[in-house]
This record gives C-alpha cells, structure tokens and sequence, in this order.
C-alpha cells in the first residue's frame, strides 16, 4: 500500500493544491490508485504524480466542501473525453443530491456518464479492491466521514476535516499511517477543524495507537510554524509526526 499526497492545502491558494490523496492497493495482481478528495487543483496534481487519471475510476468524499470535491466533474469529464465513462463515487448522506444538482448545469454530460454513488455513516464496512475500508463520523460544521483502508495487514487512516474526537480514535486505532488534519498553529482559536494544541490535549487524555501521524489541510497560517506544530505533538505522541507535503509518497 502506498499514500500519494495529491494536496495538502484549503480553500486559500498558497503553494499547497487543495485535499486530494491517493491511496494505492493492489486489486486483482495489478496496482489500483482509490482517490480520496478531490479538491481545485487535484486533477493537475494527478497528473504531476506520475499517475494517470484514466486508471481513476474510484473517488471516496469526506465531505461537500469546495476544497474537497471541486474537480470531482473535471476529472470525470477528462475520463470521458478519452471514451470512459464509469466511476463510483463514495461519500456522505447528500453526496447524490449534491451530484445530481451537478449534473443539473451540465445537461449534455448527464446521458453520458455512468457514475454510482454510494453514501456512508460511519461504522460502514466495505469491500473495495481487495481491501477492507471502514468509516467513522468526524466532528466538522457538515457532515463528514472519515475511512481506515486495509490490505494484506497494513492499515492507512484517512480523516479528512475535524476537530480532534474519539470516534477517529478508534478509527485509527493500531494503524501503520494516519493523514490527520491541522489547519493552524498553536493557540489560534477555532472549532471545526484542528490546531497542534487541540490535538495534543485530545491524546493526553485518548492516546493514539498509530507508528506515524501526518498532518495536511494545512492554512497559509501554518506557514513557518511546520515545526512547533511537531514538537508540541511529540510531547504526547511517540510516534513519528510529519508534515505532508504536494506529490509526497509515502509506504505503509
């Protein structure tokens, strides 16, 4: 199993594309890349990734916020000008009726595109390329879904955006990677989302069983503050802690 990081950053460009990662399994003998978001800028990052978008056929949505769904329909159409037209959309309780409406301003794709959805609450267990995916609700300002992938005894958690909760805890209990979101610095005052400080107190009291914890959707206002945010993490956490960066891959 191997993690892409496609886009590491949020809604304010900077640097860093918005969320997108890819997690690669293998299905059938051969590699199979699952997208995880699919924020502005992920369809460029594909392909700067050395992967090919015509392999992509499999999205997986933690939530209907712009920065993480708005090339969705580029990189369906971009299959469909090269003759592909299937894709299975998983996502939260809405993600049909956010599709649908998509579809609604694009009449003339709507006949040629075979796309599934499949919406989750947490505690859903799929079978999907060969691998396990297990889902957890997270705590954000929408609904959103966290998923924990396994294959072959390795294990990758995914939480897409949240305040630090015990339900991604237990998620991400006894895995090898956890891509876990922290989108400003210390002391910066927020809810719905996840500061070093907020998820160092969180493990003080609920510690985390993962080898290693890497941190995305970061804001430009974590720019210069990368290594305080790992060192405060440290303090509680044994494990190793990183910052995510565009087009790094990473071995689970």
């Amino acid at each position: 199993m191997k993690l892409t990081f496609l886009g590491t950053g949020t809604g304010i460009p900077q640097a860093r594309a918005q969320s997108g990662l890819i997690i690669e399994v293998e299905a059938g003998g051969k590699k199979k890349p699952l997208l995880f978001d699919c924020g502005c800028g992920i369809l460029q990052r594909i392909y700067e990734s050395g992967y090919d978008h015509r392999d992509i056929d499999t999205i997986f949505l933690t939530h209907l916020h712009l920065d993480h769904v708005s090339d969705v329909l580029g990189l369906i159409k971009a299959n469909w000008l090269v003759g592909l037209t299937q894709t299975h959309i998983y996502g939260p309780v809405g993600t049909a009726q956010w599709f649908d409406k998509l579809m609604a301003l694009y009449p003339y794709l709507k006949d040629r595109l075979q796309v599934n959805i499949t919406e989750l609450t947490g505690g859903t267990v799929l079978k999907v390329a060969d691998c396990t995916i297990n889902t957890a609700h997270g705590c954000h300002s929408v609904t959103t879904i966290g998923y924990r992938v396994e294959q072959a005894g390795r294990i990758a958690v995914y939480t897409g955006d949240t305040e630090p909760c015990d339900s991604f805890t237990e998620l991400a209990r006894g895995a090898h990677v956890l891509v876990y979101e922290c989108s400003f610095p210390l002391g910066f005052e927020v809810d719905n989302h996840t500061t070093p400080d907020m998820l160092a107190s969180h493990i003080s009291q609920h510690p985390l069983h993962v080898d290693r914890l890497y941190l995305t959707h970061l804001y430009p206002h974590m720019q210069g503050h990368e290594q305080e945010a790992i060192d405060h993490i440290r303090t509680v956490f044994p494990g190793e802690v990183h910052i995510a960066e565009d087009l790094m891959q990473v071995d689970v």
